[in-house]
């Protein structure tokens, strides 16, 4: 059975002849493009396994974490039982295998146990356009063909639930370091501006680490507030309160600084900053997230609900260790998208022991998105002077590969590792001892 739905004219909308598999599991490139669920209450009754299953997975992803979602056996005529004696959620979706004068019977019946704003997704065996245009002039918002994927649910909700007046949320882009020393800040400054100044597209550069966030100075910037007043009024933040905090560092790039002061201890709750984020993305298309090298409840609430993640790490033991752990525990977390990016930096210290960077690589099953050398005089004097990477020297290789990656991670160019232009770090060295 083709899996079909059609849009108020009833226009085909998509096709999948594809038949469904209970091993199925569900590639990221079907959710690349789903946005964040809002706060809804939804009820699934299904007849099938297949269906139940879907919907179970869909409850489970972290584009879900704000909406409800409860699965029920049973079809409609479950849903009419249960309803009778219960108040109806945002959404009710079920399932059936009629058609015709029997289904209308059964939705009718449903109707009468229904709030008047409740909506009903309808999802049906049979692809049949007449059938869907008098189902939804009887008032359906929805109707699907199965087999269902988890896409397809979540693109109903966001149709019914999302305004389009309000914009389209912006991504966000966490950047953690596998070990203090990383380099994971100075890497994602420097693809904040390069996202920004390229592509002349608005960025908020959020640095989360309180204590010893290094935003400030890498941007040559001095605020007397940003992102400790965020969180602590996360309550009442809205888009004016946050324009006030942001510091603006460049035309199309700005900055909500942490304080970088241990006047206080910074301990926060796991969804402390999910508010400044949800508001910092409804008003530019990029957040870049900046996260301290710790483990904590809100780190992790961070990561899951990133639509990317940066890993940066540089080739010891230790940083192999952790990278693997956190790329097992990001595939745990995140299982519907695709795997954490990764960047190897300070890669050929002269005199210290250093993994091979294949040998690095073989226990990850990932590829890096780029390679980075140790450029001390390069990096040091952009940190001295306040600059990024292209500020001090344009034309250098590192500031091209800052290129890249804001290239891959904006859906500019796809990451391709075979192709990667990634540095011969033997030809690096090389030419140093010359």
């Amino acid at each position: 059975m083709s899996n079909l739905a059609y849009d108020q004219n009833g226009k085909e909308i998509q096709s999948d002849d594809s038949q469904p598999d209970e091993n199925q599991t569900v590639t990221p490139e079907n959710l690349e493009d789903i946005r964040p669920i809002p706060r809804v209450t939804i009820q699934a009754f299904c007849e099938t396994e297949a269906v139940s299953q879907v919907f179970e997975m869909t409850a489970q992803d972290r584009r879900m974490a704000k909406a409800h979602v409860k699965v029920h056996t049973g079809g409609i005529s479950a849903a009419v039982e249960f309803y009778a004696n219960a108040p109806t959620p945002n959404l009710i979706a079920v399932e059936t295998s009629k058609s015709g004068d029997a289904l209308v019977e059964e939705l009718s019946g449903l109707a009468e146990v229904c709030d008047a704003e409740t909506k009903v997704l309808v999802i049906g065996a049979f692809n049949d356009i007449v059938m869907y245009r008098d189902l939804i002039s009887r008032g359906v918002s929805e109707y699907l063909v199965a087999p269902v994927k988890m896409a397809d649910i979540m693109a109903v909700v966001t149709n019914i639930y999302v305004n389009p007046e309000s914009g389209v949320l912006g991504r966000t882009i966490a950047f953690i370091g596998a070990k203090g020393g990383s380099g994971s800040s100075t890497i994602s400054h420097n693809i904040a501006w390069a996202i920004s100044s390229t592509y002349q597209t608005d960025v908020v550069l959020a640095d989360m680490d309180f204590a010893f966030g290094t935003a400030n100075i890498n941007l040559d910037q001095d605020p007397t507030q940003g992102m400790a007043e965020a969180v602590y009024s996360a309550d009442r933040v809205d888009d004016i309160l946050l324009d006030r905090l942001l510091e603006k560092c460049a035309e199309h790039l700005s900055l909500l600084a942490a304080p970088s002061t241990l006047d206080r201890t910074y301990d926060f709750d796991q969804k402390a900053f999910n508010q400044v984020i949800e508001v910092a993305q409804r008003g530019v298309p990029y957040v870049i997230a900046d996260l301290p090298q710790q483990w904590t409840s809100w780190t992790k609430e961070v990561l899951c609900a990133a639509d990317e993640v940066v890993l940066t790490a540089y080739p010891d033991l230790t940083n192999l260790r952790n990278t693997k752990n956190l790329i097992d525990k990001l595939i745990e977390l995140r299982p519907n998208d695709p795997k954490p990016k990764l960047i190897l930096n300070q890669v050929g210290v002269p005199k210290r022991p250093e993994i091979n960077v294949s040998d690095f690589l073989a226990p990850l099953d990932l590829e890096p998105m780029a390679v980075i050398p140790f450029e001390p005089a390069l990096f040091g004097t952009a940190a001295n002077n306040g600059q990024m990477i292209s500020e001090a020297d344009a034309k250098h290789p590192v500031s091209e590969t800052f290129d890249t990656i804001a290239q891959i991670l904006t859906g500019k160019a796809e990451f391709k590792p075979e192709k990667s232009k990634m540095f011969d770090i033997r030809a690096l060295l090389k030419r140093k001892k010359k």
